[in-house]
């Protein structure tokens, strides 16, 4: 409900409700962020109380009658969902009682309209048929005015989701997706949704995903895969795992034992195992050393070896005792611990039995260090041969499984999300299926560049400076001074010493650089775009940020600090913006 536009939906008879909602809108949109909470529950009162008024006489409707007939397979599932949440208080189905697994003839029953819960589930279906009619309307605006609109397609969806409930065999709901660790979290990230279940989707030709997408199709001309590597390989991590670390690739092909030892290490069990050792606990844990030896520790030997005491053996152990501790030396001693649990050099396969994997990202952990200077060499061999050359062709073939038939069962312009730890064959697979790139300066492909070069950008491709998980532009000038210095001298070709802040003329050079690129999209965020004009920016850069990835409490709250209208206004700033498009050859209308 908080994409829905009340005004067009509808006014309450109730003058004296209409009212107490009209102010309530006007002060949640006083606030400098997005409130969602607030902001959903008002929408959802409002909503409610208009259906009461006007539910019956829209799903009469000739409009909403044939909504229905073309959505009906997902919107009556969809909204028996959500009833069934709203009466339950949790979107967790499994204490759902007799739902807690779909049933298509009992959630046929629960929808009929001499149900007895049939309005709880018909108020979904009103609020669907509304965002349906607002979201055409918007399309048909877009084109009017000469705009196509981008949508986006998350790679995974939530474990207490729709989806989930009906169609658990389509995914692992015993694992976790996430990503490796990158620039965004040296961590890795764990998203907490479950993984695909590529091989049953196989089965009936990836019917829910090319309807997903044809459903898609209805209102946007392109779309965004977010982490296109999720059809070549995920990032699975085992539930017992908070961290991304102790994770794996899935499909990948595991070590054995054998070549393991081929490359010169000789292999032993307590690789697999949490390295824990007197000498390094007090560069974790300070002055809490003592009390993670009494509490969470018993000692093995008299080498200085530990192991975590039972109970504390699993990060999702450890997680759950400090719940609800957020004082700063409960979080510390939690990582530190969080730490201990991940500290192995290889992590065992889930499926293939005595088959192991390299730990991600290990070489800057304790264990590592604990290598002799051979055993050093002989794993970073076996490291790199694994994650950057063994799996090229394995993944290829993964992807081309499935990203041909998807991609060509719409017409949509289909773009990638191509960031992190990119395997070599993403970009054939890319090229091959003509799917434009992204492209991020700060973020080069090319591992030998500092900072990409815009003119060598692949023409298929899609160039932004920043996106919703970094800095903007502003904000990344100001995060490390030194890499600013040398991106002002060698990237820009500025002589001296760099702005500490990034000045409005420095901002246009730099959109004007990236409009300039090779690129056959340039997509910019309202933020940078801002950012070129003295008058018109956020004068707090800290503000602009959307998203923390790595920080849960940091999330899609920003709210723009003008209004549509002050940006209508705006004419030094539109005049700019509109000069900048024409000058770089990138108006279509010229």
């Amino acid at each position: 409900p908080q994409y829905l536009r009340l005004s067009e939906v509808g006014y309450l008879n109730d003058e004296v409700e209409q009212a107490r909602f009209d102010a309530l809108r006007e002060e949640l949109n006083r606030l400098p962020d997005v409130d969602y909470e607030r902001v959903n529950r008002a929408k959802m009162e409002y909503l409610r109380l208009l259906f009461e008024e006007q539910g019956e006489a829209t799903l009469s409707s000739d409009g909403f009658k044939a909504f229905f007939r073309d959505n009906s397979f997902w919107l009556c599932p969809y909204a028996a969902f959500c009833s069934l949440r709203d009466r339950f208080g949790t979107a967790d189905f499994s204490c759902w009682e007799e739902y807690s697994f779909y049933d298509e003839s009992a959630i046929a029953d629960y929808c009929a309209v001499w149900s007895p819960w049939y309005k709880s589930v018909a108020l979904y279906y009103y609020i669907q048929y509304h965002l349906h009619v607002q979201l055409s309307e918007v399309k048909e605006y877009a084109h009017r005015a000469g705009v196509v609109l981008k949508g986006d397609i998350p790679i995974g969806i939530s474990r207490t989701s729709v989806d989930a409930w009906v169609n658990p065999q389509l995914f692992h709901m015993d694992s976790q997706a996430g990503a490796p660790p990158d620039d965004f979290s040296i961590e890795g990230q764990n998203w907490g949704f479950p993984t695909y279940n590529w091989e049953v989707m196989a089965r009936d030709g990836y019917a829910w995903w090319k309807a997903r997408l044809r459903k898609m199709s209805e209102y946007f001309d392109a779309y965004r895969i977010d982490h296109i590597l999720g059809f070549f390989r995920i990032w699975e991590i085992p539930m017992h795992a908070v961290h991304g670390l102790l994770g794996q690739f899935d499909p990948s092909l595991p070590m054995s034992r054998e070549e393991i030892e081929s490359y010169g290490l000789t292999f032993r069990d307590e690789y697999l195992l949490p390295f824990i050792h007197e000498s390094f606990l007090g560069q974790l844990f300070g002055p809490h050393t003592h009390l993670v030896k009494q509490d969470f520790l018993e000692s093995v030997d008299d080498s200085g070896l530990y192991r975590m005491k039972p109970g504390f053996e699993t990060q999702r152990e450890v997680e759950q005792f400090f719940a609800g501790r957020n004082d700063e030396d409960s979080i510390w001693i939690r990582e530190g611990l969080y730490s201990l649990i991940s500290n192995v050099l290889f992590v065992a396969d889930k499926k293939e039995e005595s088959k192991y994997h390299p730990r991600i990202g290990v070489q800057r952990d304790f264990v590592f260090r604990s290598l002799n200077e051979e055993e050093k060499n002989a794993f970073n061999r076996l490291y790199d041969q694994y994650y950057y050359h063994r799996h090229n062709e394995f993944w290829y073939q993964q992807a081309m499984k499935k990203l041909p038939q998807l991609t060509q069962s719409t017409r949509m312009l289909v773009c990638g999300e191509d960031l992190g730890m990119i395997p070599a064959c993403v970009s054939s697979v890319m090229n091959d299926l003509r799917i434009l790139s992204l492209e991020i300066q700060r973020m080069p492909k090319n591992p030998m560049y500092e900072f990409g070069h815009l003119n060598e950008y692949p023409y298929r491709s899609v160039c932004t400076i920043s996106t919703h998980d970094m800095s903007t532009l502003r904000g990344w000038w100001e995060e490390d001074y030194q890499q600013t210095q040398r991106y002002y001298n060698a990237t820009l070709g500025h002589y001296g010493v760099a702005p500490t802040t990034a000045t409005p003329e420095l901002c246009e050079e730099i959109v004007r650089n990236h409009l300039n690129s090779n690129s056959i999209l340039c997509i910019l965020s309202f933020q940078d775009w801002l950012s070129i004009d003295g008058k018109w920016r956020n004068p707090n850069v800290a503000e602009e940020r959307i998203n923390v990835p790595s920080n849960p409490r940091n999330y899609w709250r920003y709210r723009m600090h003008l209004t549509l209208e002050q940006l209508m206004k705006a004419k030094t700033l539109n005049d700019k913006i509109g000069e900048l498009i024409k000058y770089t050859g990138r108006d279509p209308n010229k």
